[in-house]
């Protein structure tokens, strides 16, 4: 029996990145062999069992054959007699097929350290096409990486361009895509999973109300960009340095899938487009099973961004509906994400990068005026009924006139 670290902590670990989990595989084992020593199995489709102290992950070495369609249409073979470099062989990129011994050598059958050093993520071999979910993986990890000059070798792109050719992405669950496009949001270069994936075919199959996007025009005066595909990867790149929250990213991406649904002839003009992409972010996010939070901000942002953006214009009856809608009496915090959300929106544009914002500052102002007014003191005034929601609206619409002047 002979337990190797493998995969990513191995790569990670080369690479001289923090190594946030441990994956270990173990050799000439059986699931009996683990149970004795106290590891608790956890796997269910394949033997994974946790260390007795650690906790971490420790997996029987095995092979895969494919025999169904889709992420789990494997079987697996985890006897006593596979040795590392067939467990290896099964991994989908180089750079995570190597292993690290008890001795700090490393076990690297497929160059994996050949392409770590010249930045290159590069499949095992070509089984690889017989899992769909390496897809979105690899674009997952083009987007981690591509601060360190990674790239992908133009064989797996050609292997991915395959598998999206197949059909075999709609076998995977809704569950899984969610699982890697929240991991690449949450990423320093988020644009790059999407931009991959539209690459080799595949954003049309999960997201292909983003995946239409691209070759729409906008006006050149505010959109020096002019395709609406490249100013939502702007955007979400913009969202990086303004949020670490998943919601805010996600709001940034999906904020103009209204202009999907412009009639070509009003080109490039989109009025309306913010209540048009009320049903596309909807629909996106009802197939990828999206979180709640993430799905609310993004109607909140294809609705309202343009008021944000044109703060300075709105009178102050319009600011306290708009605050009204945005319901920020209840969800401050997510009003104070919104305007990020926005912030990032104004930045996304080319020659916009670096600018000042004050929209959002000029509107959460609007906003911390008109919580200031005292609901008590208007019941105390002897106002009923409806007459409270009214002078409560009054007297929020006479505080942010105040701002306004």
């Amino acid at each position: 029996m002979q337990v190797y670290l493998v995969g990513g902590a191995v790569r990670d670990k080369l690479l001289e990145r923090p190594v946030k989990d441990k994956d270990w595989v173990v050799v000439g084992a059986s699931e009996a062999d683990m149970l004795d020593k106290g590891f608790q199995q956890v796997g269910k489709d394949f033997p994974v069992f946790l260390h007795p102290k650690t906790q971490q992950e420790y997996a029987l070495a095995r092979t895969e054959r494919k025999i169904g369609q889709g992420y789990a249409g494997f079987e697996c073979d985890t006897s006593t007699n596979v040795t590392l470099e067939q467990d290896l062989l099964r991994r989908d990129l180089t750079v995570n097929a190597m292993a690290m011994d008890d001795n700090g050598n490393i076990i690297d059958p497929f160059n994996g350290q050949k392409d770590l050093k010249n930045r290159v993520l590069r499949h095992v071999s070509d089984a690889f096409e017989e899992d769909p979910l390496r897809v979105l993986r690899v674009a997952r990890f083009a987007a981690r990486y591509a601060s360190y000059g990674f790239t992908i070798a133009n064989e797996t792109k050609a292997l991915m361009a395959n598998i999206t050719q197949s059909g075999e992405l709609s076998h995977l669950s809704p569950e899984r895509v969610w699982v890697e496009t929240a991991k690449s949001l949450l990423e320093d270069t988020p644009q790059v999973y999407f931009e991959t994936l539209r690459e080799c075919g595949a954003l049309k199959v999960w997201f292909p109300e983003l995946d239409c996007l691209w070759g729409i025009p906008n006006p050149a005066k505010w959109h020096p960009e002019i395709d609406t595909g490249i100013h939502s990867m702007m955007v979400l790149e913009q969202s990086v340095g303004v949020s670490n929250k998943l919601s805010v990213r996600f709001a940034a991406l999906v904020h103009d899938l209204g202009k999907g649904l412009t009639p070509p002839q009003e080109w490039p003009s989109h009025r309306g487009h913010e209540k048009r992409g009320l049903a596309p972010i909807n629909t996106l996010c009802e197939r990828l099973k999206v979180p709640n939070d993430c799905r609310d901000l993004a109607l909140l942002m294809s609705e309202f961004h343009s008021h944000v953006h044109h703060a300075f214009k709105l009178k102050a009856a319009t600011i306290n509906d708009f605050l009204d809608k945005c319901d920020v009496w209840r969800k401050p915090e997510r009003f104070a994400d919104l305007l990020l959300a926005c912030t990032a929106d104004a930045r996304g544009r080319t020659g916009f990068e670096e600018r000042p914002y004050p929209n959002a500052d000029y509107i959460w102002q609007a906003y911390l005026l008109a919580k200031e007014v005292n609901v008590q003191e208007i019941v105390q005034a002897g106002y009923k009924g409806a007459e409270i929601k009214q002078q409560l609206r009054q007297k929020r619409i006479h505080a942010i006139a105040a701002n306004v002047a």
